[in-house]
């Protein structure tokens, strides 16, 4: 199989950008005004909102976007409870956020992208900004907005400079890490065709693999997670004709030969979240014989080391690998 998008995959063990905090810039938060007009809500129905701290010198027309993460919910229940927090309700977000890590302006410590135009966009979705659906019962409503959501932003963006841009980069960790997957060719052709674009993931190649109990718990996670908010029709439309499971194409690694534009990927080769939820899920470890590994890899046993190495080999695959070589000066 081709491979046709480039990629770096860094398999190091290495803080993620997503984490790094030194010094403190702390940036406003803003709604957009005019999401409700194409129906583009939070889980509760409040608006959606980002953050923007302008570029400055020859920065000044480019752009990096940056989705915020923050795992996902796949029934009723969760998303009920979700829509009462952060990640589900613009109401209970910080005003300010800290700009820090890729969105930082130290040169010391963000030396390619300090000066230039910085959005973080905030995820009250559920759904790795990918959904389209609504619930409603008559007695609670959650909106699963996310797709819709991904447009207003770019909408408010795009007179604000966005359109204008030079080079623009779109990021995201960890669920957000999922979503520059999943939006990397809609960023693409919401630019004009003059402009450098390339894409991000840190932390958000989750893969479809069997656990240790040789099921397919994160499978069926985001199956459901796919039904539940109607994200199916928003998937890579090459990726859902190929395969007989067309949820299966929430995985990037069922549609990463579909895309075409620039994507460079950041992960780990013992990912703390998949070692913890697609490799030993609690559903497969009722006993708790894999407390004390999960705790400290120190305290892992010979045969779960041996079982850790296996998993962190998939990463080998050849279909997914373009390089295994860093360039921090990826634009």
């Amino acid at each position: 199989m081709e491979l046709t998008v480039a990629m770096l995959l860094i398999l190091l063990n290495l803080a993620s950008w997503c984490v790094l905090s030194e010094g403190r810039l702390l940036v406003d938060m803003t709604l957009v005004s005019d999401a409700s007009s194409i129906g583009a809500f939070c889980l509760d129905g409040s608006l959606p909102a980002y953050h923007l701290h302008r570029g400055f010198g020859d920065g000044a027309s480019n752009w990096l976007l940056q989705f915020e993460g923050g795992g996902w919910c796949n029934d009723i229940q969760s998303c009920l409870d979700r829509a009462k927090t952060k990640h589900g309700s613009s109401l209970y977000m910080n005003k300010l956020e800290d700009f820090n890590g890729i969105l930082s302006n130290d040169a010391s410590l963000n030396p390619d992208f300090y000066n230039w135009n910085r959005v973080k966009l905030r995820y009250c979705d559920g759904g790795s900004f990918s959904g389209d659906a609504k619930f409603d019962n008559g007695t609670s409503v959650l909106y699963f907005r996310g797709q819709k959501i991904w447009e207003a932003i770019i909408l408010d963006l795009l007179p604000k400079g966005l359109g204008n841009a030079d080079k623009a980069l779109l990021s995201g960790c960890s669920a957000g890490g999922l979503s520059s997957f999943l939006q990397c060719e809609n960023f693409y052709r919401a630019l004009p065709t003059n402009t450098s674009v390339k894409c991000l993931s840190d932390a958000g190649f989750f893969l479809d693999e069997r656990d240790i109990t040789l099921n397919y718990t994160m499978r069926t996670f985001f199956e459901n997670l796919v039904s539940l908010q109607g994200i199916e029709k928003n998937l890579d439309k090459n990726c859902t004709s190929f395969l007989d499971n067309p949820k299966l194409c929430m995985f990037p690694q069922y549609f990463l030969n579909y895309m075409t534009t620039p994507f460079f990927i950041l992960n780990t080769a013992y990912d703390v979240y998949q070692f913890h939820h697609a490799l030993v899920p609690p559903s497969a470890d009722m006993n708790g014989d894999w407390k004390r590994c999960k705790l400290s890899i120190a305290s892992c046993t010979p045969q779960q080391l041996d079982i850790l190495q296996g998993w962190s080999l998939l990463w080998h695959q050849p279909s997914w690998i373009f390089s295994l070589v860093f360039s921090y000066y990826i634009i």
